[in-house]
């Protein structure tokens, strides 16, 4: 019977040390295994955090996808995240984006890259305005479609003038006007950006605190690299690097400004002049009735880093009866 039971005790004690190295195993894992998923949780957080946040609306639009790899069998499954754009900051200034736009083949694909450069825009408002006798359907599914914040406005212009859609951006100005006073609280810059540029990002960012004008340079234009407003070692626009029409008072691309919205609208009487004025010269005489040399703010690290560039899609050439007509390009 001493035998029995010391066999069983032997045995006993077997499965207890086993046991205990199963344990020992199980937290072995744990504390190798737990930090390693902690750092992943930190990692995935730390690069979707800042385009997803609590309590953001998720929906069928938006920009960002998020791609998860799952196999089942010989499939790959992907799963999209859509989410509208970043959420609204009641502490930061509003940028309102006056964009003209035309009818042109090229027209739908120029104004959906823009638009998708513009979701990633915190407290953005763009202002679209047709050259048109009516607001085009399309235009109209292509804004509602984005999810940003816009106004959808039109006009026909008639007439022949060297200054292109400017016109539309007065159009754009007037809404301005009649929407806010000038002794509205609401912070806000104005920015006239046309479909067919490209954007850098750090762009709004520049422009977001303006106080009267802020200025940049912009890339591809005047039959120059790059056009940029000279600044001194005292952080001052002194004159311009142009080789179009170099003597302007303000020697500037349309892109390559931003105004104060404040500040315009304690302007109201200055509009972009339509008659009368030579090819390239809206901008600078815009500019004159608004400020003096002195007023410039340089953005860009003074005006030496490109930050918008010209950048204008080709027609394609077009192959009558192939295709169908009816599909929206």
């Amino acid at each position: 019977m001493l035998r029995s039971f010391g066999l069983w005790l032997r045995s006993w004690h077997d499965s207890h040390r086993m046991l205990q190295g199963k344990i020992k195993c199980i937290f072995t894992v744990l504390f190798i295994a737990l930090p390693f998923t902690w750092f992943l949780k930190a990692s995935y957080n730390s690069t979707i955090a800042p385009l997803v946040t609590p309590g953001q609306d998720i929906g069928a639009r938006g920009i960002l996808t998020l791609r998860n790899f799952l196999p089942s069998g010989n499939k790959v499954i992907i799963n999209h995240v859509h989410v509208r754009p970043r959420p609204w900051s009641d502490s930061l200034p509003t940028i309102y984006v006056i964009t003209p736009t035309y009818y042109r083949m090229v027209q739908k694909a120029e104004l959906t890259r823009m638009s998708n450069t513009l979701l990633n825009v915190v407290n953005l408002h763009w202002i679209v305005v047709e050259d048109s006798d009516r607001r085009s359907s399309f235009v109209r599914r292509l804004l509602e479609n984005t999810g940003l914040n816009y106004t959808h406005l039109k006009v026909h212009i008639t007439d022949k003038l060297n200054s292109k859609g400017s016109g539309q951006r007065n159009v754009g100005l007037k809404w301005l006007r009649d929407t806010f006073s000038v002794n509205d609280s609401r912070p806000g810059v104005v920015y006239f950006g046309d479909d067919d540029n490209t954007y850098s990002l750090e762009l709004f960012d520049e422009m977001r605190y303006t106080k009267k004008v802020s200025v940049w340079p912009v890339a591809f234009v005047g039959a120059m690299r790059f056009e940029s407003p000279k600044v001194n070692a005292s952080g001052k626009v002194y004159g311009w690097n142009a080789k179009y029409a170099p003597d302007r008072p303000f020697a500037i691309d349309m892109a390559g400004f931003a105004v104060n919205l404040q500040f315009i609208l304690s302007k109201p009487d200055v509009y972009f002049r339509l008659h009368g004025i030579p090819s390239g010269h809206q901008e600078t005489r815009f500019l004159e009735d608004l400020v003096t040399l002195s007023d410039l703010e340089p953005k860009a690290e003074n005006c030496t880093k490109v930050l918008v560039w010209h950048t204008r899609a080709a027609a394609p050439p077009l192959y009558k009866g192939y295709g169908n007509p009816y599909i929206e390009t």
